[in-house]
């Protein structure tokens, strides 16, 4: 049984991260531990030990204790009627960003809803707090729009690093379910559009992805990646980090961070 980390902030709730647990819970039994976070005003909370000083967490207002109350509920209500088993963290008023990394450590995935975390931080850029959020976390992250169609492929982002071929592994051994659909893998890499250690990579991901296929999107694959992407219907894309240390550059321009503000198809993404 797989335990997933769901997480809510302040008054938000994302209903597609629901759908996408209601999909894996259809095909094999799941553990969800709905993680409600207060609003807070402070940035890159996740490099902080928790209970560091220096931080402030405002005071939640009554009104904002309702909402948060009442999406436990909706939490609840909704695990209850899919005989989903579940557990919450009701002392939101002290479960901040720096409690909910310590969780991860201790999950098989992490769901955030990409259009709903932390939202009101803003939506022009990859908000600060879902950046840091994949950055910080210890176990794998899918980030989930509201809407979207239950994912019939598999999109398998490849450049021949480590953390693109761990992002695959994790994606293979943690959702088995999925593997079976359609899988496309393709390059991601600038370059001559040839797909690199090609031989190593089609053999390994044939043993996992039994509907394989190979493609190369050319010289300018990560240019022309998001345009091709968002031809694709019912997909969710795999990708790693490509290197915690990389993490600001990754975000700042790169496929990942594309597909992640279109809101079109979920995103499961892995790091070492």
């Amino acid at each position: 049984m797989k335990k997933i980390l769901l997480a809510f902030d302040g008054a938000h709730f994302s209903e597609g991260a629901l759908e996408f647990i209601r999909l894996l819970q259809s095909s094999s039994p799941v553990f969800v531990t709905g993680a409600f976070l207060p609003e807070v005003n402070y940035a890159n909370a996740w490099s902080y030990a928790a209970g560091s000083g220096g931080l402030f967490i405002p005071l939640i207002e009554e009104e904002d204790v309702e909402l948060v109350t009442a999406n436990i509920k909706r939490f609840e209500t909704f695990c209850s009627n899919n005989d989903i088993s579940y557990t919450v963290h009701k002392d939101f008023e002290d479960f901040a960003l720096p409690e909910l990394k310590k969780e991860t450590r201790y999950a098989d995935l992490l769901i955030l809803g990409s259009e709903t975390f932390y939202e009101n931080m803003g939506k022009e850029e990859l908000n600060l707090y879902l950046r840091d959020a994949l950055h910080a976390t210890e176990c794998p992250v899918l980030v989930v729009p509201e809407k979207f169609e239950l994912p019939a492929s598999n999109i398998l982002a490849f450049d021949a690093s480590a953390s693109s071929v761990y992002a695959m592994k994790q994606f293979a051994y943690l959702l088995p379910e999925l593997a079976t659909n359609e899988t496309i893998l393709v390059n991601a890499e600038e370059g001559d559009g040839k797909l690199p250690d090609e031989e190593y990579i089609s053999e390994w991901a044939a043993k996992h992805f039994p509907n394989l296929t190979l493609s190369r999107l050319g010289a300018d694959s990560r240019k022309y990646f998001s345009a091709w992407l968002n031809e694709r219907k019912a997909a969710i894309l795999v990708s790693g980090a490509f290197g915690r240390s990389e993490i600001s550059t990754l975000f700042k321009k790169s496929f990942v961070s594309d597909t992640i503000k279109a809101h079109h198809i979920p995103v499961f993404i892995a790091h070492r």
